[in-house]
């Protein structure tokens, strides 16, 4: 089973799914979860880098999902950082390296084929970009 996990979670409805799904994985294997948030911040010519969202509104979420992880006897770990636009799925893919994890557990937004071929998916990249096993939970 895999006792390290990485978990990156949005904080939408799929997110909470994965949380849950790595909570189960660590709970059999008595592993290690690494809660993952990666507020991303759009590049703009003229304006320089834009927020969409900031670190402190990403970290009251992650820390409770933290808490509840060790609250059930899970070592965890939060993580809040930023990063461009786009570039998400190869952050999740550098963490995952970092901490030398077993598994990365994101959620789907249930998007569908069509749409998620033509918008592309962080889950959709990091499945291609990652050299471990992705669990996607929907």
């Amino acid at each position: 089973m895999y006792d390290r996990i990485l978990v990156a979670v949005d904080h939408s409805a799929a997110s909470d799914h994965a949380l849950a799904a790595a909570k189960d994985l660590a709970t059999l294997s008595k592993g290690e979860v690494w809660v993952l948030h990666l507020a991303e911040r759009e590049v703009i010519a003229q304006m320089g880098d834009v927020p969409i969202e900031s670190n402190a509104d990403a970290a009251t979420p992650v820390g409770a999902a933290v808490k509840m992880l060790t609250d059930a006897g899970i070592t965890a770990h939060a993580e809040v950082r930023e990063t461009v636009f786009g570039h998400a799925a190869k952050e999740i893919v550098a963490d995952a390296k970092l901490h030398d994890v077993g598994v990365i557990v994101m959620g789907s937004r249930g998007r569908g084929d069509l749409a998620g071929l033509v918008l592309g998916s962080t889950a959709h990249k990091v499945i291609h970009l990652a050299d471990r096993p992705v669990l996607v939970v929907r």
